[in-house]
């Protein structure tokens, strides 16, 4: 093989081969690994073992190669013999240049080190001479030097002599200006000379400095229990009298009393922080003047109280139980007062500037009883007061998407027509998009705060404001329900006049909820969910395996099924109040008995005073849609008694030939008409509400007249009351094929359940509804 085919393990072992058969000739001086490694590739084939066998290998060769291969083989075997020599000769050369390096350096540190030995004889004379006249200095000045301490010793033991005799005096000073803790230092810093000389040299001053110690230590219980001392005070008198060997151990169910009363007055009181929380810009200045605001003082009594639990645990240290109980609870007390502020509508920037204040309270009680594992304490009751947040902010959103919706029916009730269903419409949009995207702005302001306390919660707020935006469409879909149909409480038993402004109102309304559904499912979705994905992706804390808090599609699902019941709801209403006019109309009269009619009826206008007010509430919510005229000239139904040349006709004839004729002829126009669709789907189309409503009407039209049984003259009112409805009725369809077959049906009918069914003449008719139309006319002149 070439060199530079030879892998880089082996070219490295093969160098450490040469280098040790350099310096070590002997094999068994080679390395262990060398050993070790050689030991292993004892093969016949091994050309550079220690018991390789040139002929044996030879032989070997000879026997499995052929003569290219034995070339080959020879021509490998002579580069590597080339390659060997050079390594071998670049060893010597670089071994040679270290020796040579070697070489120089030894002679440099040889000329460096001549002299050096004489030079360190002369330090060390020197060394001797420095001793041996220190040592004639210390001997000329050592009884001076005795004699000063000896002085020096005698000035201090007077001066605690009278320091003893001056104790009575200093501590009568200290009670005077209540310097207690001096007048305990100054005691107890006595006490080691009065237990030693107490009872003879210093007899006078013991008792008195015992005297006015025993008064301190009156004064000092009665500020221990004090109610107007602060707590630091007490808590510093209680460690004085301990320091006094005063039995303080008897006072700890009193003093911990004590303290947990004075858990009052850490009470957060939020209303105060609120008025007086300042926007986020001026939080430096809040922070830099703390003594003008109430957060301020609220701090300044914590740390009074944890400056207390600091002294408490030194005075009992067995105590630590109730003082990490009392702690709790002022933490308790904090969220306690949260979840009765969140109740109340407020913004993010007012529940961190409570939770601000909470969490330094908790981080300077941790300081002295980390013991009571506040952080996490706080954790969780944080997680409680995040949550009703979350909620109120979406019980609120739904109260006023509420107020919108609900104030049409009110205002319209009162009769305040200036406010339109449009108005509510846009209001309602409006408390849905705007409100929802105030309220993600509201929450990314506390997951975007660097507050500690949130930073950890963030993961459980994002699944919580996305867990709230689905219950929150659910709520407001149940909502919507209600408000369908909790104020339908309008039966046909009640009068025409009395349900008719409450039903109209609430009509509306259902028509308002029907577009408001779609909105919601095809604008308000979308960006709510696009606002979310950018903002509150992640989260995570309420698991996996529960699938996505929020899922738009299902909500979308919920609003389109939402959006056309109360489509259809809208059209059964208008549908049904139209229906007990028509039943009022047809079971009040007697129609055997009816006497020739002399103009169109008064149900005639009521019924297109019903239209034109359900076509006004649709144009202010609904959007136009395409008008279709769908006419059939050919087959015969749809033309009115004026165009058809049949009627002329038999206007020639008897009454009894002809009103048999105009039957027959009616029934074989409906066996030959093409077959018309009359139910379709609903659109939310102006048009197609109005086509719907008429259409349901003429078909309780028909029924109705079905059950009525007609005299000539009843047929004839029918005959003019329905020709009188063509015209406005078609300008205001989509679909007037359908609107001429169904007005044909109603005289139809009317003319099977008469008992002489002979229709007006043509002139007659005419003459009628031209009356009619200028009746109107008069009634309702138009302004120029």
């Amino acid at each position: 093989m070439g060199v530079d085919d030879v892998p880089l393990d082996d070219k490295a072992k093969r160098m450490r081969d040469l280098l040790s058969s350099f310096y070590s000739p002997d094999p068994s001086m080679s390395s262990p690994d060398t050993t070790s490694s050689s030991s292993k590739r004892t093969t016949l084939d091994d050309i550079n073992s220690s018991s390789f066998d040139p002929d044996q290998y030879m032989n070997l060769l000879v026997q499995k190669s052929n003569l290219e291969r034995l070339l080959q083989r020879h021509v490998e075997m002579a580069a590597e013999i080339k390659n060997l020599d050079t390594d071998l000769q670049m060893l010597v050369y670089e071994n040679y240049n270290k020796f040579i390096s070697a070489t120089d350096t030894i002679k440099r540190m040889n000329s460096n080190i001549v002299g050096m030995e004489s030079n360190m004889e002369q330090l060390l004379e020197k060394i001797m001479s420095v001793q041996s006249r220190s040592d004639g200095v210390n001997t000329s000045l050592f009884e001076k030097r005795e004699h000063v301490e000896k002085l020096h010793r005698t000035r201090n033991l007077l001066r605690k002599v009278q320091f003893i005799y001056d104790l009575p005096a200093r501590l009568g000073k200290c009670i005077k200006s209540e310097a207690y803790a001096d007048a305990v230092r100054f005691y107890t810093g006595a006490m080691p000379i009065f237990k030693a000389y107490g009872d003879s040299s210093f007899q006078d001053c013991k008792r008195a400095s015992e005297e006015a110690m025993a008064i301190i230590i009156k004064n000092l219980e009665g500020k221990l229990f004090s109610d107007s001392e602060s707590i630091q005070t007490r808590a510093e008198a209680a460690v004085l009298l301990k320091k006094l060997d005063f039995p303080v151990e008897s006072l700890k169910a009193r003093l911990l009393d004590k303290l947990a009363q004075s858990l009052a007055d850490l009470q957060l009181n939020t209303e105060e922080i609120s008025n007086a929380s300042v926007d986020p810009k001026d939080l430096s200045q809040e922070e830099s003047n703390p003594g003008s605001a109430p957060a301020a003082t609220h701090e300044a009594s914590v740390r009074e109280f944890a400056e207390a639990i600091r002294a408490y645990r030194i005075i009992f240290p067995d105590s630590e139980s109730q003082l990490i109980k009392l702690s709790q609870g002022v933490v308790t007390k904090h969220f306690e007062a949260i979840e009765e502020y969140v109740k109340k509508r407020i913004c993010s920037t007012e529940l961190l500037h409570v939770l601000r204040i909470i969490w330094t309270d908790v981080l300077l009680m941790d300081e002295v009883l980390d013991e009571a594992a506040l952080p996490n304490y706080s954790m969780e009751a944080a997680k409680v007061a995040v949550k009703q947040y979350v909620a109120s902010t979406f019980s609120r959103l739904l109260h006023d998407i509420s107020d919108s919706l609900t104030r049409v029916h009110v205002k319209q009730k009162e009769g305040m027509r200036e406010y339109s269903l449009q108005t509510a419409l846009e209001a309602s949009k409006k408390a849905v998009l705007q409100g929802s995207m105030d309220v993600l702005l509201d929450f990314r302001q506390i997951i975007e705060d660097n507050l500690e306390l949130l930073v950890q919660l963030k993961p459980l707020i994002i699944d919580l404001v996305q867990e709230g935006f689905q219950d929150f469409f659910g709520a407001l879909d149940d909502h919507f329900l209600l408000l369908s149909g909790g104020n339908n409480s309008v039966s046909q038993d009640q009068g025409f006049v009395e349900g008719t402004q409450v039903d109209k109102a609430f009509a509306g309304l259902v028509l308002v909820l029907a577009q408001l559904s779609v909105f919601i499912e095809q604008t308000a979705i979308p960006k709510i969910t696009e606002e979310i994905a950018a903002s509150f992706s992640g989260g995570g804390a309420r698991g996996y395996e529960h699938g996505p808090a929020f899922v738009p599609g299902e909500i979308c699902r919920i609003f389109r099924s939402a959006g056309e019941k109360f489509l259809h709801l809208y059209v059964d209403m208008r549908t049904q109040r139209i229906s007990l006019l028509l039943k009022k109309r047809f079971t009040t009269p007697n129609w055997v008995k009816h006497k020739e009619p002399r103009e169109v009826h008064m149900f005639v206008d009521l019924f297109l005073q019903e239209l034109e007010a359900t076509g006004c509430e649709v144009k202010q919510i609904l959007p136009e849609g395409l008008r279709r005229h769908r006419r059939n000239d050919s087959n015969g139904s749809t033309n009115s008694s004026r165009s058809n040349p049949l009627r002329e006709e038999k206007l020639s004839r008897s009454s009894t030939q002809r009103a048999r004729s105009q039957l027959l002829e009616t029934h074989l126009a409906k066996l030959f008409k093409q077959k018309i669709e009359i139910f379709t789907k609903v659109e939310y189309t102006q048009e197609s509400v109005v086509t719907t409503v008429v259409k349901l009407c003429l078909k309780s039209l028909q029924e109705f007249v079905r059950l009525q049984t007609f005299n000539r003259s009843g047929f004839q009112q029918i005959q003019l009351d329905i020709q009188f409805l063509r015209t406005p009725v078609k300008e205001i369809v989509e679909d007037q094929a359908v609107i001429d077959f169904l007005l044909d049906e109603v005289i139809v009918n009317a003319s099977e359940r008469c008992l002489d069914p002979i229709p007006l003449e043509p002139p007659i008719l005419d003459r009628l509804i031209q009356a009619k139309l200028a009746k109107t006319r008069d009634q309702n002149p138009v302004t120029p």
